[in-house]
C-alpha cells in the first residue's frame, strides 16, 4: 500500500510541480474479493489542490513523510487513526466515532482487541487521475475525479448498499 501510495501521489505531485495539469489527484478505493469479484468497501479521492487554492494538497504535499497519507495517516481524524482508535484498546472514547466503529465492525473479529484480526483479506487501489479520461459511463466523456467519485460510490452503493462503508453519496437506505 505504501509504495502504491507513494507512486500514484508522486505522479500528481509531479504534475502540479510542472504545471502540466495533467492530474486531479488520486482515486483510491478499499475493497475485499468475493468469488473473484471486486467489491467496494470504501471509495474516495485526494485531490491535488488544497483548500487554499492554488497550493499543492496538505494530504499529499510530501507524501514519503507526510503523517496524512492520501487520508489514511494515522493520526486523529485520518482513517487509520480513527479506525485504530476504535479498535486498539487505550485511546479515550471521544475519538471512537459512528463511521469508523461501522468500518471496525465490518473489518474486524473482535472490537476492541489489543491483536486485532481481521475477518477476510482486505486489498487497496489507487489511480491518479486524469479529468481527459472517461469514467465508468463513456457518455458522461471526460470526468473530473469529484465526479468520478461520487459516481463510483452511487454505482457502488446501488451494487453493494450493505457492504459500502462510505457515509456521503449513497443511496439512502
Amino acid at each position: 500500500m505504501d509504495r502504491l501510495v507513494i507512486g500514484e501521489v508522486n505522479r500528481v505531485i509531479a504534475d502540479f510541480e510542472s504545471e502540466a495539469g495533467r492530474y486531479d489527484g488520486v482515486i483510491y478505493m478499499m475493497y475485499r474479493e468475493r468469488q473473484g469479484n471486486v467489491v467496494p468497501l470504501y471509495i474516495g479521492k485526494s485531490e491535488k489542490l488544497g483548500k487554499n487554492g492554488g497550493n499543492l494538497s496538505a494530504n499529499i504535499k510530501n507524501i514519503e513523510k507526510n503523517p496524512n497519507f492520501c487520508r489514511w495517516g494515522y493520526n486523529y481524524a485520518y482513517h487509520l487513526g480513527d479506525l485504530s482508535a476504535v479498535i486498539c484498546p487505550g485511546h479515550d472514547d471521544t475519538r471512537h466515532t459512528r463511521k469508523y466503529e461501522k468500518w471496525a465492525k465490518a473489518l474486524f473479529e473482535m472490537i476492541p482487541s489489543d491483536q486485532p484480526t481481521l475477518k477476510e483479506p482486505i486489498f487497496f487501489w489507487m489511480k491518479a487521475w486524469s479529468p481527459e479520461w472517461t469514467g465508468v459511463w463513456k457518455e458522461f466523456g471526460p470526468t473530473s475525479l469529484t465526479f468520478l467519485e461520487y459516481l463510483l460510490i452511487g454505482l457502488a452503493s446501488d451494487l453493494y448498499p450493505e457492504q459500502l462503508l462510505n457515509d456521503e453519496g449513497v443511496n439512502r437506505k
